[in-house]
């Protein structure tokens, strides 16, 4: 099966960005979806007979039937939809590096990216300031994802992180980009 990926514009002889391949156990989880709801309809058939049949039965043998039939309607819808996800898994191959030959980088939309905290010792500054720097280290352009932090709590402690982390960020950013390291976040090596 062919995959189809975003092709960006009218040239047809663009790369791909994703290609999807179905995956083997389609056939298996088709044989279980079969067997389930063959089981399902069985079953649902007794309950409709036992509520039909025995209509002299005493009130709280009919309310219990009743009752279970209603919960085995619930659990069949609720496997039904289930199932739906199981019908045909694809496994996609992303290919990120042909982004930068489809668009440019003036077409890339803009994201504003917030990171909150409020209390230094339930979040330790370090793990924010991790963060800022992983999202400043994105292959995305630079003037186009600005990092916003709010600091609810407005601690001295999370705010001297931060200078430091801007300190360090003008050394840290350009050896990422001069490297192939794929950790984007200093904790990942020191």
């Amino acid at each position: 099966m062919e995959g189809r990926g975003l092709r960006g514009g009218c040239t047809t002889d663009a790369p791909p960005l994703h290609t999807s391949k179905p995956l083997r156990r389609t056939a298996f989880n088709r044989l279980f979806a079969v067997v389930y709801f063959s089981a399902v309809i069985a079953l649902l058939f007794r309950h409709v007979r036992n509520l039909s049949l025995y209509s002299t039965t005493s009130f709280l043998s009919f309310s219990i039937t009743l009752s279970l039939f209603i919960s085995d309607i619930v659990l069949a819808f609720m496997g039904a939809t289930a199932q739906a996800f199981r019908m045909s898994p694809i496994r996609r191959i992303e290919f990120p590096e042909n982004l930068k030959r489809i668009i440019k980088d003036e077409d890339f939309e803009g994201l504003d990216v917030f990171i909150c905290t409020a209390d230094p010792y339930k979040e330790p500054p370090m793990n924010v300031v991790n963060t800022a720097l992983s999202l400043m280290a994105y292959d995305y352009p630079a003037d186009k994802i600005p990092v916003y932090v709010s600091d609810d709590g407005g601690s001295a402690l999370t705010l001297f992180a931060f200078m430091e982390a801007a300190e360090f960020a003008s050394h840290w950013l350009p050896f990422l980009q001069g490297t192939q390291y794929n950790g984007k976040e200093p904790s990942s090596l020191f």
